[in-house]
């Protein structure tokens, strides 16, 4: 996956598809990244694999992004897919524009959320069950500053030619690939008022990105 210091839209562009979700109700969606170790790692060219290199570096400052719709009600969230085009990854630790901040040379675990707006007045209480996690194995990358394939940068990206910014090809790094093809999600704890059920959608062309209310 792709940084840049200036911020670089991630491509394949991250897409589910929700339901579940109460229509009438508020949610706010969201996603952040976690580092999958504490290593670094390095490209070998004479054996096309990534290698352990050292230690990690410092932990990038954590940030969540979210999406620009939000809060918006379940039924408008459930009615088309849901894609985060707008999400930039940068390597600039100082960067003050709200770009997701990683580490090149590091593996990372996407995280998909789902928050329920909850409309009492004791909503802090309930801010366990109101909020729901979801993590996708086969979405798991290294942010790189350029792409180890030469062929894949000519002919890959949301710069390429022919090719659209939501567009959600095969996976552009090293990482294997994930152990089942169904897409399942890992639904993770918390569902009382926020039983969200999700999947992403598999590589491909992908519908447009869902509509300002």
């Amino acid at each position: 996956m792709i940084v840049t210091k200036a911020g670089r839209r991630m491509f394949p562009t991250f897409q589910v598809k929700l339901s579940g979700l109460d229509p009438l109700a508020d949610y706010v969606l969201l996603m952040d990244f976690i580092p999958l170790d504490d290593k670094r790692y390095r490209y070998a060219f004479h054996s096309s694999s990534w290698l352990v290199a050292g230690r990690a570096d410092p932990v990038a400052p954590g940030r969540v992004h979210f999406h620009p719709d939000s809060p918006a009600k379940g039924a408008q969230w459930m009615r088309q897919i849901v894609s985060f085009d707008k999400l930039k990854l940068t390597n600039n630790l100082l960067d003050d524009n709200g770009h997701i901040i990683l580490n090149s040379m590091h593996r990372y675990q996407p995280r998909f959320h789902v928050v329920f707006v909850d409309p009492r007045r004791d909503s802090e209480r309930f801010a366990h069950e109101n909020f729901k996690s979801f993590s996708f194995p086969e979405t798991q990358f290294m942010a790189v500053t350029a792409y180890q394939n030469h062929r894949v940068s000519l002919t890959e990206g949301p710069g390429a030619p022919g090719q659209q910014a939501t567009h959600s090809g095969a996976p552009l790094d090293s990482t294997p690939p994930p152990p089942s093809a169904d897409h399942a999600a890992e639904d993770l704890p918390g569902i009382g008022p926020c039983p969200a059920r999700v999947t992403r959608l598999p590589p491909g062309p992908c519908p447009p990105p869902l509509s300002s209310a």
